[in-house]
């Protein structure tokens, strides 16, 4: 029964799971590596959930104590997990994307736990709600079947209410990973709430290329005349302003691309221009429009910028779809693996525990990216498909099947900390 399972179980994870257990002090690898385990395989958020689900080793007062009072860093763990993801999902060009979430609590003594305005417009939810804003960093990654996923990296709790406590929460992310990417052509992708000029200004000291949504009336003008020689006062920083008048009087362009998991019909109008909320930064402006085929007319325009001028406005407009897996990353990690359950009475200790969760489902979310034979023992749950999909849920089911017949951490060596499963 254990060669059975051995041979199920992705070669891949064990390495994973080994270089993040050298991350943390010799004492506390085989806890945290076993709450990491549980979390990755659990339906809910709760640590006891997670616990039962393995064959644990150890007194449940080592997991708790682990949590509340271990001495390592879920920082350092985050990092090596953005770089088993840098060398899993690598490439010449790398897509960040950077969103926050808000987890809803009943409670106020939960850490972090504020009235926040509801954004979404949910009709089932009023307009401010008390609950725990969450900032998170992610990677996207595109399946063999074409399908853009978000891997989420590190999260933070978001420290004030308001923009200036989303902002100061998404520098800091970028902050505690960037050096990890020097050397990389990194584009972040961002929705309307984070393109701010700090926040832009300081991913470009980075070189980071930033493309997001602006309002439709944000103020960019043309590049500044030519100046004459021997002309008096001071160079103009900036041309005329592009209007609305002036965006329709643009040449329109219609095409059909693939965005958001299906063939979109749109027109654009893009021009090079200057934003002057970040310094008079030259910029690629694109507006589109999506045609709606119910009611037969074109939607309103959006506005989308790009610092990176070299880009077509196609690319650009293909780019920022791209962002919209990390909002099905957030929908998954709160009702599928439990992180709108997750209850710790403390900022740190909460911190910990939805790291660890994001990494388990970060690392389902890799193995979905593997070439389809080294899946087939996990995904064999299902028989009766023959063409199943590959999805991180079933990919968990599959090890969840299989963890159950195996002692996976009588593989981990106590010397070197190498997961090495026995031939």
């Amino acid at each position: 029964m254990l060669n059975k399972g051995c041979s199920n179980i992705p070669r891949e994870l064990c390495d994973w799971i080994t270089i993040l257990g050298k991350s943390l002090p010799l004492r506390a690898v085989r806890t945290c590596l076993e709450l990491l385990i549980g979390a990755m395989l659990t339906r809910s958020g709760f640590v006891t959930q997670s616990w039962l689900v393995l064959n644990t080793q150890k007194h449940w007062t080592s997991y708790y104590k682990c949590l509340q009072q271990g001495k390592w860093s879920w920082l350092a763990l985050a990092r090596a997990f953005v770089g088993v993801v840098i060398r899993e999902v690598g490439g010449e060009i790398i897509y960040l994307a950077i969103d926050d979430t808000l987890v809803l609590r009943a409670s106020k003594k939960a850490p972090a736990s504020q009235i926040h305005h509801q954004h979404g417009n949910k009709p089932n939810l009023a307009r401010y709600v008390r609950g725990q804003c969450w900032v998170t960093l992610a990677q996207i990654a595109t399946r063999a079947q074409g399908k853009n996923i978000a891997i989420p990296l590190v999260s933070r709790l978001m420290p004030t209410a308001g923009n200036t406590g989303k902002l100061r929460a998404a520098q800091t992310l970028m902050r505690s990973v960037s050096r990890l990417y020097s050397g990389k052509t990194v584009r972040l992708l961002v929705d309307s709430w984070y393109m701010r000029g700090d926040f832009i200004l300081a991913m470009l000291s980075k070189q980071i290329d930033v493309i997001g949504q602006v309002r439709y009336d944000t103020r960019l003008y043309d590049m500044p005349a030519v100046r004459k020689k021997k002309q008096r006062g001071r160079p103009a920083k900036y041309g005329s302003k592009m209007t609305a008048e002036r965006v329709t009087r643009q040449p329109a362009t219609e095409t059909i691309l693939p965005l958001y998991g299906k063939k979109q019909r749109l027109r654009y109008r893009h021009k090079i221009l200057l934003a002057r909320f970040i310094d008079g930064t030259k910029v690629h402006a694109i507006w589109c429009e999506f045609y709606d085929e119910k009611k037969g007319q074109w939607n309103k325009p959006r506005l989308l910028l790009s610092t990176n001028v070299e880009l077509n406005a196609e690319d650009v407009i293909k780019a920022y779809a791209k962002r919209w897996s990390i909002e099905s990353a957030f929908h998954e990690l709160k009702n599928t693996w439990g992180v709108k359950e997750a209850w710790q009475q403390t900022r740190n200790t909460l911190n910990r525990w939805v790291q660890l969760t994001t990494i388990g489902y970060g690392l389902v979310q890799l193995l979905s990216l593997l070439p389809a034979e080294k899946l087939d023992g996990v995904m064999l749950q299902s028989p009766w498909r023959n063409k199943t999909e590959v999805t991180a849920g079933k990919i968990r089911d599959g090890l969840i099947k299989q963890f159950q017949r195996v002692n996976f951490f009588d593989w981990l060596g106590m010397t070197c900390n190498k997961i090495e499963p026995p031939s």
